[in-house]
């Protein structure tokens, strides 16, 4: 089990394969198991890299989120990379992990040689982001399968996680606070855009938003699944392979 030290705690992070280094950003009430079950379509061909954020999985503990949670996993997620003496290195990230992987781009600018930003709202969050939030979270700690997935993502204490992330998110969409760290227009790498047409979690429009945001990046493409809810990952194509090669 490897650790890196940021600031007086220590993240936990993992290692899969050889080739050109990418690092998987988990979503919210998750950590980097995940992606566990991917890493056989990857590992042949990538050096994957997989980080539990600061309060999730086998990383320490902290006695809260904070508001801007995205943009402080971004900080450490830039945090590895400079611990693992990464020069260039490709970014996932999925849900809230999304916003991660964007921010962690801004962060390392001319570091960063392609993002995959997935399932998640865009430039802003949703109007009914805090009321659905309460509900997904309501629903999903009564929900067996939910709780299984909970606990094997985060341990035995993930319900004080699941509340102190639900407090985090809810103060974010109230409190104005900026999803991203620079504008849009700061990425100069290519960007991958995914989502499902199916995902209830999302805004709806999804893809509408998705073509604003490409308009404001210099190299962005977008390809939405026609099925799939929320989280549901897909393997990317062969053709979108081509981006970590």
């Amino acid at each position: 089990m490897a650790y890196f030290s940021y600031g007086k705690k220590h993240i936990y992070y993992e290692e899969h394969g050889k080739g050109n280094p990418v690092i998987f950003c988990h979503g919210n009430t998750a950590s980097s198991r995940m992606f566990s079950l991917l890493m056989p379509l990857y590992e042949n061909n990538l050096h994957c890299i997989l980080i539990d954020f600061l309060g999730c999985g086998r990383s320490d503990r902290t006695a809260s989120f904070p508001s801007d949670i995205w943009i402080d996993e971004a900080r450490q997620v830039v945090s590895l990379a400079q611990y693992l003496e990464l020069d260039e290195v490709s970014l996932i990230g999925t849900s809230g992990g999304a916003w991660v992987a964007i921010n962690a781009a801004m962060m390392m600018k001319g570091r960063v040689s392609t993002l995959i930003a997935d399932s998640f709202d865009g430039r802003t969050l949703n109007s009914s982001f805090s009321s659905n939030l309460i509900r997904e979270r309501e629903s999903a700690m009564k929900n067996e399968d939910a709780r299984r997935f909970y606990e094997w993502c985060l341990g035995s204490d993930w319900e004080d996680i699941v509340r102190k992330d639900t407090k985090a998110l809810l103060e974010c969409a109230t409190s104005g606070v900026s999803l991203f760290v620079s504008p849009l227009s700061a990425i100069e790498c290519p960007v991958l855009l995914t989502g499902s047409a199916e995902d209830l979690m999302c805004r709806s429009g999804m893809e509408e938003e998705y073509e604003e945001m490409k308009k404001m990046m210099g190299n962005a493409s977008i390809h939405m699944f026609s099925h799939g809810g929320h989280l549901r990952f897909q393997r990317i194509s062969s053709r979108d392979m081509c981006l970590f090669r």
